[in-house]
């Protein structure tokens, strides 16, 4: 039978003089059950640390447990027993609230697919984490926003409708908005799966830009060979579990 052990944890922020040796993210032990249409191991004692401005990538085939992993290490999925520490904090055993607001301030979110609302302007979607967060004045997350669009070279098309936006140019207001708040992390589930080559390449160049110059640390889920082995570190998966790092 499955528990789930971590409900019952109280959130923890870790003592200042603790050594987790530079990592910014901390996995330990992580075990997820899917329980229909009949009990599955999906991940078994997975273990791995992330250090600051590493670009990580997750790979293995369909079925391995690489986005069950994403998912655990972004605190989207709670349901799992293990230990998960990000930027100092335990985050297993935070509540919903707690957590929705860690993710809005800590992890920035790109998906194979922009997730970009239509009927909104660039600059008007790559606000909302930051309007969400509350931190900053109207002015300032607008401000924040055209700086976020301008570095990606999207400052031109700030005030277009998403929806007139080609892929490639949806793709990094996408980008925008999951460093609208300044994360600890990017969080990429295959974030060049829905690009042509070209985009893909520019894509994948500003994220590296982004570990090199700007200090940000990436964590993608992926199936392109070369993305992964132009990353800076390959965490490979088997059946549940890291056969190779």
């Amino acid at each position: 039978m499955n528990f789930n052990l971590n409900k019952m944890r109280k959130p923890q922020v870790l003592p200042s003089g603790e050594d987790l040796g530079g990592a910014v993210l901390k996995a330990t032990k992580l075990n997820k059950f899917f329980n229909e249409p009949e009990e599955f191991h999906v991940l078994k004692d997975v273990s791995f640390e992330v250090k600051r401005s590493e670009f990580v990538s997750i790979v293995g085939k369909s079925g391995c447990g690489k986005s069950t992993l994403l998912y655990l290490i972004s605190t989207l999925d709670t349901d799992y027993t293990g230990d998960i520490i990000i930027n100092n904090e335990r985050v297993t055993g935070m509540t919903q609230n707690q957590l929705a607001r860690f993710r809005n301030e800590h992890i920035g979110f790109v998906f194979q697919f922009h997730f970009l609302l239509p009927e909104f302007s660039a600059i008007k979607n790559v606000m909302i984490p930051a309007e969400k967060l509350g931190k900053y004045s109207k002015s300032e997350i607008e401000d924040r926003a055209y700086e976020k669009l301008k570095w990606l070279g999207m400052a031109g098309f700030a005030t277009k409708l998403s929806s007139k936006l080609s892929g490639g140019q949806q793709q990094r207001v996408a980008i925008a908005r999951a460093l609208i708040n300044d994360p600890t992390i990017i969080m990429g589930d295959e974030p060049t799966g829905n690009l042509d080559s070209t985009n893909t390449n520019i894509v994948f160049d500003m994220l590296k830009d982004l570990s090199k110059t700007k200090g940000q640390t990436i964590i993608s889920v992926t199936h392109d060979e070369e993305f992964a082995h132009n990353s800076d570190r390959i965490i490979e998966m088997k059946d549940g579990e890291i056969v190779k790092q």
